[in-house]
């Protein structure tokens, strides 16, 4: 099994959750790619993009290697992992941290009608971004390409975990409620945190052990 794992939205391979699924997997022996979705320009960031990048990882079909794929998505990584895994059959299993289903609805609802339209004015937006800790510019292709990427469309019936906090202020639990329960193949777990899972790490991992039957 090939298991790659998807940090979210202005985060990076470094974040304290990054870097505790590496060293679970490290500490069995088992090799985890995490790409870093940033890119090297964070600033022409999209949904698309990341998805090439991702799926530049996983072996195509016609190739020797015929490895099957589990990915690991955290928020918006979780939301490109199961719109990946609508598409390849390579990907045989799912596990969803807090994903980022419905998130621009309810992220621009928070911006407002006149921020919206000041970023499609100007282009670009000051986004709070946590590895570099400081507001970086986004331009607004990101919501243009992020339309397409809806719920509606992920239909395959493919192993899915889904570990969302019952706090979580970013992405609401209902959400992942509505999500899995018109889908039988999604298993949803509660957890007692917010959006990021820091509380929670040990439960993560006990999750991820069981549902991909690591020992």
């Amino acid at each position: 099994m090939k298991y790659i794992y998807l940090h979210g939205f202005a985060s990076s391979p470094n974040s304290v959750k990054s870097r505790e699924i590496q060293s679970f997997f490290q500490q069995r022996q088992i090799n985890i790619t995490i790409p870093d979705l940033n890119a090297g320009d964070f600033s022409h960031l999209t949904i698309t993009r990341q998805y090439h990048q991702v799926i530049a990882e996983i072996p195509a079909p016609n190739e020797p290697d015929k490895t099957p794929v589990t990915l690991i998505g955290s928020s918006l990584g979780g939301l490109t992992s199961a719109h990946i895994a609508e598409n390849y059959p390579q990907v045989q299993r799912l596990v969803l941290l807090a994903p980022a289903f419905g998130f621009l609805s309810h992220w621009l609802s928070k911006l407002g009608d006149e921020k919206i339209q000041q970023w499609q004015q100007e282009e670009y937006l000051m986004v709070y971004h946590y590895r570099e800790q400081a507001e970086l510019p986004l331009h607004y292709n990101f919501i243009t390409d992020a339309a397409q990427y809806t719920e509606n469309k992920l239909q395959r019936p493919i192993p899915t975990l889904i570990l969302h906090g019952i706090y979580d202020e970013v992405i609401p639990l209902s959400a992942s409620h509505n999500f899995a329960k018109q889908r039988p193949w999604v298993e949803l777990v509660e957890l007692e945190s917010d959006h990021a899972l820091g509380n929670v790490i040990n439960e993560i991992e006990q999750a991820i052990s069981r549902f991909c039957q690591i020992p």
